[in-house]
């Protein structure tokens, strides 16, 4: 029996979202690397060439950097984009003092742009 024709998915636009991410935290290729028990290269590929990472590979870079897989693999728009999920990151580690001038900030922001339209 031949085999059904599938295209191949590309995975070019979740490597660059991983590599910002990574260089974004000043985390070198090799750090990541050894942490996660792959090699340099193997990350490199993913981040540069869009190689198929493992199931498991890209279960962990999504969990680390907050990545929000929905935008790569749904036709939808997603609920919450990879920055909204890595904002909620960082609010998740703020204390009650640092939420407080996040919302005043961003409530700053909401009414400078209303008033702009």
């Amino acid at each position: 029996m031949a085999k059904r024709p599938v295209p191949k998915y590309d995975f070019k636009a979740f490597g660059a979202a991983i590599k910002a991410a990574r260089t974004g935290r000043k985390e070198s290729r090799k750090k990541v690397s050894d942490e996660m028990f792959i090699s340099p290269r193997y990350l490199a590929n993913i981040e540069n060439k869009g190689q198929h990472p493992s199931l498991q590979i890209f279960f962990e870079l999504m969990l680390r950097y907050n990545i929000s897989v929905d935008q790569f693999l749904l036709e939808t728009p997603p609920e919450k984009n990879t920055q909204r999920r890595q904002l909620d990151a960082l609010l998740d580690g703020m204390s009650d003092k640092g939420i407080r001038i996040v919302s005043a900030t961003a409530k700053e922001i909401a009414e400078v742009e209303t008033e702009g339209r």
